[in-house]
């Protein structure tokens, strides 16, 4: 039987939700692992709206869960109802929809706080020892979450302009974790923590860099699980 797992999403779009494309490759590697996935999203209202084809704030108000059904065809669970017990593994796609609607992160940095399902969620996969999959800027949820983990969003340093957000490393070193510098197309495996990490659109690769990075870090995920 196929590894079970959950995959939690932040919304609908790069910059107010779930990175699309991050989810959907995160939702291929496992369709082409053998795995039986449910997708869940906290029921909240989003920090903001933002208008994708100007790239500036909208005057409405939307719900994480709302949004996120629509990546999910509908198929979508309240992370409320999440319970570690019935699976195997958790992954969680980037998008500033993490660092604004999953955590505070986007606004107050390593002071930031984390929603209390998309915590507990964390706290009970890892305390059953069940592998925890991340992706973009998701690692920083781990970070704050589980002092003295290790994980990776890329590089600690803008090299040749392909990562403009390296100091998200410096700020996770700063939480007391562990940052380790990887290419795009790679993953970082935390054995003790069973935390797998890949930074995807923290680089800026072409498509199928991004594609290929998110299949390591499936690939590690369900081998741990």
């Amino acid at each position: 039987m196929g590894k079970r797992v959950a995959l939690v999403l932040a919304g609908c779009g790069v910059f107010d939700g779930s990175e699309i494309h991050e989810a959907s490759a995160a939702l291929v590697h496992l369709s082409r692992g053998g795995a039986e996935v449910k997708i869940f999203a906290p029921n909240i209202e989003q920090r903001d709206v933002v208008n994708h084809l100007k790239g500036s704030p909208a005057e409405e108000k939307r719900n994480v869960l709302v949004e996120s059904a629509r990546l999910a065809r509908g198929n979508i669970q309240d992370l409320a109802e999440l319970k570690a017990s019935e699976f195997d593994a958790v992954i969680f796609p980037g998008g500033f929809g993490v660092a604004k609607n999953l955590c505070s992160w986007a606004v107050d940095g390593k002071n930031c706080t984390v929603n209390e399902h998309v915590n507990s969620t964390l706290q009970a996969f890892h305390s059953a020892k069940k592998p925890i999959g991340l992706c973009c800027i998701s690692p920083v949820l781990a970070a704050k979450v589980f002092p003295g983990c290790e994980v990776t969003v890329g590089q600690d340093k803008n090299i040749d302009g392909r990562f403009p957000d390296a100091e998200t490393a410096s700020a996770i070193t700063e939480l007391g974790c562990k940052h380790v510098c990887k290419n795009v197309n790679e993953s970082h495996v935390d054995k003790a923590n069973k935390i797998v990490t890949t930074c995807a659109f923290m680089c800026k690769a072409p498509l199928h860099e991004i594609f290929d990075g998110i299949g390591t870090m499936v690939q590690e995920v369900l081998k741990l699980a």
